[in-house]
């Protein structure tokens, strides 16, 4: 999950056309990151995995933003990136972990519930009211993941292990959504390329704590895999807060469900999976109750995706 930070105020493009594009393109780089995640994942691991990319992804966003005008972060504002990168760390372990267990359209179908849990912390940290389209978006979104759940459960091919991986992408979703909180005071202190270089470094810290006891040496060739996986995630994140800076997120959100018609076509060309009618109905369940949810809060609407 890239770290796609939507700035709040609008510049430049008249017609949002060209933001439509933009973040169209970046959900399809993010969505070919998430496919190469799941290689590297199966592969090294997911601990492995996010550990290396963080430390990739911090060394090509410092040159960045080494290149450009910057600045020293106030100590309160390092805290906030401090604290929002932890939870971002556990939405990624939990996202991935989870990925590597289901079908690449499945996880993604079910991570779409984040904009709806985001809704209810609103409403639970910041008091905004519930409003009535809110509630109907949760009981879509709920039903959609329901649907989901009980095709698993009907698959000759149920397994424990895909209802553990379930359980972890729905986890992620909930810390996504305080995720989603944070990131508006965070894009009101902060610029893009500062908060990706922060992000990624105290991710890289944090991961780096464990890495006496489950850091391993990346085979020779996986590297190359690795970088691919940063600069696309890096890439998705720009053209992202770009898009959002210059467009309504009215405009963009339903963009960013373009994420799950990615997911079922990479999952089947790469790893030879097939969707299940069921995901497809659930998938569309919660996408209409986030589409719904975009009309109580669009700042709190918008996918899991923006933040891999």
């Amino acid at each position: 999950m890239s770290e796609a930070v939507k700035t709040p105020s609008l510049t430049g493009a008249v017609s949002p056309m060209i933001p439509v594009l933009i973040c169209a393109l970046a959900i399809f780089l993010l969505s070919g990151m998430d496919a190469a995640m799941k290689s590297l994942a199966i592969a090294v691991g997911v601990y492995n995995t996010l550990l290396w990319r963080s430390v990739v992804a911090t060394l090509v966003a410092g040159a960045a933003w080494s290149a450009g005008s910057r600045s020293k972060p106030a100590l309160p504002v390092l805290g906030l990136h401090a604290l929002r990168a932890a939870i971002v760390g556990v939405v990624l372990v939990l996202f991935f972990w989870g990925l590597a267990r289901l079908p690449l359209a499945e996880a993604i179908g079910l991570s779409f519930v984040a904009p709806l849990f985001a809704l209810l912390l609103a409403a639970l940290l910041l008091g905004e009211r519930i409003r009535r389209q809110a509630v109907w978006a949760s009981l879509a979104g709920m039903a959609g993941v329901a649907i989901i759940l009980a095709g698993q459960f009907g698959a000759a091919s149920h397994s424990q292990d895909a209802l553990l991986g379930t359980a972890a992408v729905l986890a992620s979703t909930v810390f996504y959504a305080y995720n989603l909180i944070l990131s508006r005071q965070q894009a009101l202190l902060a610029r893009p390329v500062e908060i990706m270089l922060f992000q990624n470094l105290f991710v890289a810290i944090i991961l780096g704590l464990a890495a006496p006891w489950l850091a391993v040496a990346l085979p020779r060739e996986l590297w190359l895999p690795l970088g691919a996986v940063a600069l696309l995630s890096l890439a998705g994140q720009f053209l992202m807060s770009w898009a959002y800076a210059r467009a309504e997120a009215q405009y963009l959100i339903p963009t960013e469900y373009s994420a799950f018609i990615w997911a079922v076509a990479l999952g089947w060309f790469f790893f030879g999976e097939k969707v299940a009618w069921t995901t497809l109905a659930g998938a569309c369940l919660i996408v209409a109750g986030c589409l719904i949810a975009a009309r109580a809060n669009p700042k709190l609407a918008e996918p899991i995706e923006a933040a891999m």
